[in-house]
């Protein structure tokens, strides 16, 4: 504060008796070394700052530390925490989620095959899908993803205006096309009972490439946890963090960017702080497995 107002033209006698501090204890604190901490803190606040501008500053204290380390960079979560709070930066908390899907009591509905245990020992064992929507100032848009359970990586999305059945239909079709599924490849998906997905169109997709459809048995949002989950990490880190949103096309252009830093980027704390794309890669690195391709 000091510095500040001698900038401004005023002088330290007349701050310092202003404030109840003698001039002497101002110009000793000017001329001690810094701390070792203090200067621990000089080399972390660029570091710190340009992880949480790099995750497009959505990354807690948790988080940060974790792309700090692997970068190289030894560092206690406390000490990121403190120096965040003295940076005034935070990462985003996750609100609530509002259902889009409708169930639909009526339509022959296929077993749950899951029954809440969204655990996985390979890439395409198990996938899962939902829908969530994104207000703009145009309407609404909505999103549909399917999420891989062993990776946590989105194998297929796509946005619309609309929640009729082709919406989530097509980030099927992307999920199959970038997997290259054959039809032995043992995948289960896993839904809700919302009418877009157990539709006689999309359960028959399903059956043409060989997945085993699965929807949850008690129609309440632990039916298909892993897939809220992922809607609300959406939802917390790119359309509530960077809206307001002006129309579809810039909805559609930000999901693109934000799907592509999710897979290849972001830390996944149930990953061990590894990247989706990272992840899977790692799996099929090893000398005995074989991608599920067609």
């Amino acid at each position: 504060m000091i510095d500040h107002l001698r900038d401004k033209g005023l002088g330290v006698d007349p701050v310092c008796r202003v404030l109840g501090l003698s001039p002497s204890t101002y110009f000793a604190r000017k001329t001690r070394p810094k701390s070792a901490r203090r200067l621990r803190d000089e080399e972390l606040i660029p570091l710190v700052t340009a992880a949480w501008e790099d995750s497009g500053r959505t990354y807690g204290a948790r988080r940060v530390t974790r792309a700090l380390v692997r970068a190289g960079h030894a560092v206690a979560r406390c000490t990121v925490e403190r120096l965040m709070r003295e940076l005034g930066i935070e990462g985003v908390i996750r609100g609530q989620r509002r259902r889009t899907t409708v169930p639909e009591p009526t339509a022959p509905r296929p077993p749950d095959l899951v029954n809440r245990r969204f655990t996985a020992e390979r890439p395409n064992q198990l996938w899962l899908a939902d829908l969530t929507y994104i207000r703009t100032w145009s309407g609404w848009v909505y999103v549909a993803f399917v999420l891989d359970a062993y990776s946590r990586r989105i194998v297929g999305w796509q946005a619309a205006t609309h929640m009729r059945t082709d919406l989530p239909l097509d980030a099927l079709e992307m999920a199959l096309w970038r997997q290259q599924i054959k039809k032995d490849a043992g995948l289960i998906h896993h839904s809700d009972r919302g009418s877009q997905y157990v539709s006689i169109r999309y359960t028959e997709r399903l059956a043409e490439a060989g997945a085993s459809a699965s929807v949850g048995s008690v129609a309440d949002s632990y039916d298909n946890a892993m897939a809220e989950a992922l809607n609300g990490t959406f939802k917390a880190e790119l359309i509530e963090h960077q809206g307001p949103w002006r129309d579809f096309d810039e909805v559609e252009r930000a999901v693109f960017q934000w799907v592509a830093w999710y897979n290849g980027e972001r830390l996944h704390s149930a990953l061990g702080y590894l990247p989706p794309d990272e992840y899977e890669q790692a799996y099929w690195a090893r000398p005995e497995q074989v991608p599920q391709t067609a």
